[in-house]
């Protein structure tokens, strides 16, 4: 019986170097702060159009969850966002760091590179750097 002996640091080493440099990148992922004013009884986002492209998702997908968490109207204006009733910076900022717990950050990795697919009437949050797959609780 031939026997070969495997040396774990060896083969430790060789699957590092297979991995893609996205998954070993220590890249801090930060969200933009909310800019905006308050306008009379509504609250203007100035910076909206970047704080979706950051996250990677549509404004639509952004909009309608604020819509929601926020409980009030709105609409996108060119790259703003007006919402329909005074409401806090830090709030507004709060809202958008759960949106991006929920529907861009990975479980597993903790990486925002990650896609949102429909599998079977069922929303799943696919990673594009570990490959992981969960599904998502609320839809969008």
């Amino acid at each position: 019986m031939l026997m070969t002996e495997f040396n774990y640091d060896k083969i430790l080493s060789r699957a590092r170097d297979k991995l893609p440099e996205k998954v070993l990148s220590k890249d801090r992922f930060e969200i933009p702060k909310v800019r905006g004013h308050i306008q009379g009884v509504k609250t203007i986002i100035s910076n909206f159009n970047q704080i979706a492209s950051t996250l990677g998702r549509e404004q639509q997908q952004l909009l309608k969850y604020l819509q929601r968490e926020l409980a009030t109207p709105a609409e996108i204006d060119g790259p703003r966002l007006v919402l329909g009733r005074k409401i806090s910076a830090s709030l507004i900022n709060a809202k958008i760091e759960q949106f991006a717990k929920e529907y861009v950050l990975c479980v597993e990795c903790g990486k925002p590179d990650t896609k949102i697919m429909k599998e079977e009437n069922i929303f799943t949050l696919k990673c594009t750097v570990c490959g992981a797959k969960h599904p998502i609780r609320s839809k969008i």
